[in-house]
């Protein structure tokens, strides 16, 4: 029966000589972009030749990144960089440029996530992003309250249908005047913390 998984849970893919792999997890043809999709999502895998059973995941990955800066859009990697990375090969600094790289990446994603933890903290602290909240909070009670006496009248004209002195019609103008007083403030605040924001 072949292997599924290791001991530590990483998936094992198979590649055949036809190119195709083979996710032995699912039991199921694959290509690079479910490959692509799975690194994205944080899924561990190996892959490995079907034949030789060698480990051959960095040379996927390597064609998962040529596939993606062949592709059209962004290129991520400048052409220097990649200058640079090619001088390396053969120079006696090699084998410490994958160490160097490797811990160059964890703490750009460690600035990352504290950068975003910054910004969240920051808003969560700000007084103008809590009374937007708040605001926000009064609108959606306004309107769950009027809308549904402004609606039925939102089709007819203002002074038509109605007899004079009609109560309802009275307060209806007068939910729909608050309501509108409502809308126009949330406005204001959502271009407050728009230019806040930014």
């Amino acid at each position: 029966m072949a292997e599924k998984k290791r001991e530590d849970g990483v998936i094992i893919i198979k590649k055949y000589a036809n190119r195709r792999l083979y996710n032995t997890d699912s039991s199921s043809y694959i290509t690079l972009d479910h490959l692509s999709k799975m690194t994205r999502e944080g899924v561990e895998f190996q892959v490995v030749d079907a034949k030789s059973g060698n480990d051959i995941t960095h040379q996927i990955l390597t064609q998962i990144i040529m596939d993606e800066e062949a592709a059209g859009g962004s290129q991520m990697l400048p052409v220097s960089f990649l200058r640079d990375l090619i001088s390396m090969y053969g120079n006696s600094m090699q084998s410490m440029i994958p160490h160097y790289l490797e811990m160059s990446m964890q703490h750009f994603r460690e600035n990352q996530m504290k950068m975003r933890k910054t910004f969240e903290e920051s808003l969560g602290s700000n007084p103008l992003a809590k009374l937007a909240q708040q605001n926000m909070a009064m609108f959606t009670a306004a309107t769950n309250a009027f809308m549904p006496g402004g609606a039925q009248h939102s089709g007819a004209p203002q002074g038509e249908d109605r007899p004079e002195g009609d109560a309802s019609a009275t307060s209806d103008e007068g939910k729909e005047a608050e309501l509108e007083t409502l809308r126009r403030q949330m406005a204001e605040m959502q271009n407050q913390l728009n230019k806040l924001i930014k």
